[in-house]
């Protein structure tokens, strides 16, 4: 698209990596995303979650379960109406390790025990409503259109990156031409 090919030199792309959308992407619901990838394999599809999309919904609001004040994060635009969530608990029953100390879904009724226990917090979970999906290889010919930029770097201070600018802020920490794709207008005639 806009960068040419020099954008992704390297298209590989892998669970826990995350994926920052190029500063003009046509597609509306991921218009400046930065999604979080939990599952990937071409050839069976890809999961991931938005990070930096949260609704004015609380937790305690979406499910009976877990009683925090927390807000819900929209994860992307399939199944709206399905709950998930990443968090740092290594012990979580049916948890899928995704990257850094960072870890996926698993046992919901566990997770709220650490609820009640008060050990549930946004420096260690964080909720979703729907997820961002991808059919077999949908992904690498996005990739391949330099609709993404792939974060490789870790993803271990995760839940203190802020969401309000954090699709601004991973380019700037990227460096060289990404920090100048972080300061491009949303809408360029305005410029």
């Amino acid at each position: 698209m806009i960068f040419g090919n020099k954008l992704n030199r390297d298209n590989s792309v892998a669970k826990g990596n995350v994926l920052i959308a190029e500063p003009f992407l046509p597609d509306g619901n991921f218009e400046r995303t930065v999604v979080l990838l939990c599952e990937h394999d071409n050839s069976k599809g890809t999961f991931g979650l938005i990070l930096n999309k949260p609704t004015s919904l609380t937790v305690s609001q979406a499910t009976e379960l877990i009683d925090i004040d927390q807000k819900i994060y929209i994860g992307g635009p399939v199944e709206q109406n399905t709950l998930h969530f990443i968090h740092t608990f290594a012990d979580l029953k049916g948890c899928v390790p995704v990257k850094d100390g960072v870890f996926w879904g698993g046992d919901i009724e566990q997770l709220s025990h650490y609820s009640n226990l008060r050990q549930l917090n946004t420096s260690n979970c964080r909720f979703f409503v729907g997820y961002s999906g991808w059919a077999p290889y949908q992904l690498a010919n996005e990739i391949e259109q330099n609709s993404w930029i792939i974060y490789r770097g870790s993803i271990a201070g995760l839940f203190e990156w802020p969401s309000e600018n954090m699709w601004q802020a991973i380019l700037r920490n990227m460096g060289g031409k990404y920090k100048v794709y972080a300061n491009f207008p949303e809408d360029p005639r305005l410029n």
